[in-house]
């Protein structure tokens, strides 16, 4: 399962700014889930650049945990923003897979030195006020806007060899599910392949 697009990359960029600058809300101060329109072309050479998709991303506050239902049924995740930890949910095969916390980060929402954050001028989308960052950093670079709330509503940029754009076709705040960021019960747990201890990637040899 590849990142959809570059444009969501450069949103999680957004978790993880340089304290010592001016910088957008690091993540939503409030539940809400928000369906974007997702546009970008995937990595790699001669790659055509995909139709329009749909997203969604959902915020439970009280756990402090951000769920990312993927375009074109790739499936969704969790992160935890308190560890560090993600797992990837594939429903059809009934698996998961765990992304172990990044030692070099063990916060992530901690500053990120790489990160370069500069404001610009203000927006509306779907009726919300927003804040228009421009985003730089090792991997990439783009644009942002942010409410003061902290909630993304649109997005465009270039990261990880893939170029995108993704903007909010709905924002609905109120109180969300715990049970939707949750490991669901019964399926396959395994570890992200390429990881230490991880079983090697069927035709393979394991990694040395």
């Amino acid at each position: 399962m590849r990142h959809p697009l570059a444009a969501a990359a450069l949103l999680l960029a957004t978790l993880a700014p340089a304290a010592a600058q001016d910088r957008p809300p690091l993540h939503p101060s409030r539940d809400v889930s928000v369906t974007y329109r997702v546009e970008g072309g995937a990595p790699g050479p001669g790659a055509a650049n995909s139709g329009p998709m749909e997203m969604r991303l959902s915020w439970n506050n009280a756990e402090q945990k951000m769920r990312m239902d993927m375009p074109g049924g790739q499936g969704w995740s969790v992160t935890d923003m308190r560890t560090g930890g993600i797992f990837i949910v594939q429903d059809a095969a009934r698996m998961v897979m765990r992304m172990p916390p990044d030692p070099s980060r063990p916060n992530p929402a901690q500053p990120g030195p790489d990160m370069r954050f500069t404001r610009g001028s203000g927006d509306t989308v779907l009726g919300h006020r927003c804040t228009v960052w421009t985003i730089r950093g090792p991997e990439g670079e783009g644009e942002a806007c942010i409410t003061a709330e902290g909630v993304m509503l649109r997005s465009r940029g270039a990261a990880m060899g893939a170029s995108g754009s993704m903007v909010a076709t709905q924002v609905a705040f109120g109180a969300q599910d715990p049970a939707r960021f949750q490991v669901p019960q019964g399926y396959q747990t395994m570890q992200m392949p390429g990881m230490p201890g991880a079983p090697a990637a069927p035709g393979r040899p394991p990694a040395r």
